[in-house]
């Protein structure tokens, strides 16, 4: 008998997020920029149209005594890389451990909609935490939470310091951490695609060491820290958010989804919304539609925001006229994957969705 990969959902208290909500929105976000057409198709789907930086803490959120353990990874320090490897393989109900399940999950044609909307949940998030380094740690200090630092004259420990402290004090908005972060060349992106996860952990594990051989109780965190490690930062953030991309290209490239058996039904007298890809809007004018694009250009006109998806103008898929409140959002969408639901229709041979409500554009 097939062994289903189910989740459970008793909330526990809140507790720390690796990466904070930034972080992990970040991540979510960058991965979003990076998939395929395709892929993108199939996890707006599965997440019910929700943003993949929407879900990005909900794994943290709904933590339980069984999920607990699949957030970090304990072991001692001072192991070579054969050693490591060999330690990870045969070890089970950690990082790495869940992010197989969560992957075989998504394979699992077997799976109903809902348990693959949380397994896509979970490996979202946990392709994140597989890149904090003080989640690749040792169980006496508690993955460093038990080590007591200071940090802008504020007493924390070294696992707080690397989970949000040290990204907090860099000041920049969710938006300007994916620009700052997103900087990888094409011969990174196909570099970091191809490492698997055991060298995720391996080189959090390296960082990690490298971060206990100098840390000291009570130790004050000074610039000089922060300057070398804020770079790492930028780095850990931007490989989880390209790998994550590369694993999702992988499980859905080429996966097709039926999405009203996906997607929930409508209420009563409600109006159908139906998924389609950007590169079939064309033919779908005239129907009430979800739809996801990256945008590539947007203007100002008065009355509206036109906002461009899948190229610019004048080679747009699909124009968005925010108009109301909803041009509010104009100059917040730039170079985002963006979901919009709405009605198609043929403004002068191109389609078009008049957006009033802001709640129909999620990125």
């Amino acid at each position: 008998m097939k062994k289903l990969f189910i989740f459970c959902l008793i909330a526990l208290p809140a507790t720390l997020i690796s990466w904070g909500f930034k972080g992990h929105r970040a991540i979510a976000t960058i991965a979003q920029k990076h998939l395929t057409s395709n892929t993108a198709y199939v996890v707006s789907a599965y997440l019910k149209g929700e943003s993949m930086a929407e879900v990005a803490t909900w794994a943290d959120e709904n933590r339980n005594p069984t999920t607990a353990p699949w957030h970090f990874l304990n072991l001692p320090l001072g192991l070579t890389h054969e050693q490591f490897v060999k330690f990870v393989s045969e070890s089970d109900n950690n990082v790495y451990s869940a992010i197989l399940k969560t992957e075989a999950s998504l394979r699992d044609k077997g799976l109903t909609p809902d348990q693959k909307n949380e397994a896509l949940k979970y490996l979202i998030h946990l392709v994140g935490d597989a890149h904090q380094p003080m989640h690749v740690s040792r169980k006496e200090d508690k993955g460093g939470n038990t080590i007591q630092v200071r940090f802008d004259n504020k007493g924390t420990n070294l696992h707080s310091l690397w989970d949000s402290k040290l990204i907090d004090h860099e000041g920049f908005s969710e938006a300007e951490i994916v620009r700052s972060y997103d900087v990888a060349t094409t011969a990174q992106i196909k570099q970091w695609q191809s490492d698997s996860p055991m060298e995720w952990i391996w080189e959090s594990y390296q960082v990690s060491s490298e971060l206990y051989a100098q840390a000291k109780p009570g130790q004050e965190i000074d610039e000089t820290y922060y300057q070398k490690y804020i770079t790492v930062i930028h780095k850990r953030i931007g490989q989880a958010g390209i790998r994550l991309a590369g694993e999702l290209n992988k499980l859905f490239n080429n996966e097709q989804v039926k999405v009203n058996s996906v997607l929930p039904s409508p209420s009563a007298g409600a109006q159908s919304v139906s998924a389609v890809k950007l590169e079939e809007i064309r033919n779908a004018i005239g129907r009430n539609v979800s739809v996801q694009g990256k945008v590539y250009s947007s203007k100002d006109i008065g009355s509206m925001v036109l906002v461009n998806l899948g190229a610019a103008y004048p080679n747009q898929l699909l124009t968005i006229a925010l108009k109301g409140k909803a041009k509010e959002l104009g100059n917040q969408l730039s170079d985002k994957m963006i979901t919009v639901e709405g009605e198609v229709i043929d403004y002068k041979g191109k389609p078009e969705i008049i957006i009033t409500d802001t709640s129909k554009v999620k990125f």
